[in-house]
């Protein structure tokens, strides 16, 4: 290993110290040296972060429990709720190049960058319980509902209903997971916010088929 490369892990390392000094106790995240940009990024604990996932931009918060995949991509305006999954190869932008001036082209080599402040932001929204597949695109102003599913392989363009299951180019929904009656009870227990105690009260619950009863309580 040449001097440089010697260097440059030295630099990650002490990378990764400072963020890890920087969350609060008790409340771990595991961060594969390969990745950037995570000391922007508002982890609320308990997260997992393999190799080359890369985080652009200052307004990236990722919630309890939540966790990624090899190789993901998260910019601009992200907002990622609490026991999440992320498989490998998911693309989330928040921005876009500008489409209505002169040029699309934001790099350094054109006015020393100046035409980056032209970029459109929006901001992404993904509720808890997000079942996000292997290759899924997100891009715009998009809200991901609670307990939704993303095929692999899907580009989402639009809001999607909390427990859909949505596939394809341009994704649409495929169906509901649950009856109506059962979704309103789910939005209405919020597990995910429950402590410890009370998710172990309520263990019994995960335990059912959905799909063959009328409410999560019988």
């Amino acid at each position: 290993m040449n001097i440089k490369a010697k260097l440059y892990k030295i630099y990650k390392r002490q990378k990764l110290r400072v963020f890890r000094n920087r969350l609060a106790k008790g409340k771990s995240v595991t961060i594969h040296p390969s990745c950037s940009g995570y000391l922007q990024v508002n982890f609320d604990g308990y997260n997992g972060i393999p190799e080359n996932c890369h985080f652009l931009g200052n307004s990236i918060s990722i919630g309890e429990y939540t966790t990624l995949g090899r190789n993901n991509l998260l910019s601009g305006k992200v907002k990622i709720g609490k026991y999440c999954q992320i498989g490998a190869d998911v693309a989330i932008h928040a921005s876009d190049h500008p489409i209505t001036f002169m040029t699309t082209y934001i790099n350094r080599s054109l006015f020393n960058g100046e035409l980056r402040n032209l970029k459109i932001q929006h901001e992404i929204v993904i509720g808890n319980d997000v079942w996000i597949g292997h290759g899924v695109i997100i891009v715009g102003n998009v809200t991901i509902g609670n307990g939704a599913i993303l095929a692999a392989g899907s580009v989402i363009t639009k809001d999607v209903s909390p427990y859909a299951i949505v596939g394809g180019v341009p994704a649409k929904e495929l169906k509901k997971r649950f009856s109506n009656s059962i979704i309103s009870e789910l939005e209405e227990l919020k597990w995910w916010d429950l402590s410890d105690s009370e998710l172990e009260q309520n263990k019994p619950l995960f335990f059912k088929d959905l799909s063959k009863i009328n409410s999560i309580y019988e």
